[in-house]
């Protein structure tokens, strides 16, 4: 079983509800640090990669950084410092929600716990990618369990910021299956295919599927080495999908032409102006390579 590491804020386990308020771990407690544990695994080792990378210079840039979007109550954002940067000299975290309230609670906490290098900023996704507040390049951009289109943000963000890397949680993807069931697919509409949607739950989830394949080949597209998990086990969430990306500068062309047969299969042709925008440049050369 999980347990408290070493050096760990007591304080900042309560407020993500982690402990008890007797700082106690019971068994739901436990169960949710390790499913917290095993995210920062994922985003503690790119943090290494890109350390690594800076003090053999390879990057410029001497502090690493790290964009939240959809940050809600920026748990993640605080345990990643907490575990992560707290114990180093540079590293900034960047906690991005639209909720004024929430930002104002985060922005006390970190205040609290002296967690002077985390920034929270009340701003649309429009509006960080205007934003001063925020730096022109930012390392890691994460988004867990952002709602429906806001993945796609998160990801249109972190194209515009030039991430090194992107750990992206999708949750409740409606766009695809509001389109399905609207009948633009109408190439698949009059086959047995139909079948795949003719049912709320199955147009659900099918709308979720075709989403984050549709994800993971624009990724590819613009330079990125993606790689698909599972975050926690499916006894614990259904919204369980991890996408990482990694950028290599790279853009496939059979994710291009695939991600183009896709839209143009399901009706969804009109994505390629609004979420997935491709690259006008050739395919398969180095573009924006992150150093």
């Amino acid at each position: 079983m999980p347990e408290i590491r070493t050096g760990q804020s007591i304080e900042l386990l309560k407020e993500l509800h982690i402990l008890t308020r007797e700082g106690k771990l019971n068994q739901d407690s436990r169960r949710k640090l390790k499913q917290v544990y095993h995210l920062y695994h994922f985003i503690e080792e790119l943090l290494r990669e890109l350390e690594t990378a800076r003090d053999r210079g390879g990057i410029g840039e001497t502090e690493i950084t790290l964009a939240d979007h959809g940050a809600g109550k920026s748990y993640l954002g605080f345990i990643v410092y907490d575990l992560y940067f707290k114990s180093r000299a540079s590293g900034r975290v960047f906690g991005i929600e639209t909720r004024p309230e929430l930002v104002q609670k985060s922005r006390e906490l970190a205040a609290r716990l002296g967690f002077d290098r985390m920034t929270f900023l009340n701003l649309s996704v429009a509006d960080s990618m205007r934003s001063g507040e925020l730096p022109d390049r930012v390392d890691i951009v994460t988004a867990l369990h952002a709602c429906d289109t806001a993945t796609d943000d998160a990801i249109a963000f972190g194209l515009q910021k030039q991430a090194r890397y992107m750990v992206l949680v999708p949750c409740c993807q409606a766009e695809v299956a509001r389109v399905l069931n609207s009948g633009k697919a109408l190439s698949l509409s009059r086959t047995p295919l139909a079948e795949l949607w003719r049912h709320p739950l199955h147009t659900r989830e099918l709308g979720s599927q075709i989403t984050n394949v549709l994800r993971c080949l624009y990724l590819e597209a613009m330079g990125y080495q993606v790689t698909v998990t599972e975050l926690v086990g499916w006894e614990h969430s259904l919204k369980n999908e991890l996408i990482i990306a990694r950028h290599t500068g790279h853009r496939k062309r059979a994710a291009i032409q695939r991600l183009r047969a896709i839209l143009e299969e399901f009706g969804l042709a009109e994505l390629l102006q609004t979420r997935f925008r491709l690259p006008e440049s050739q395919p398969d050369a180095p573009v924006g390579v992150a150093g």
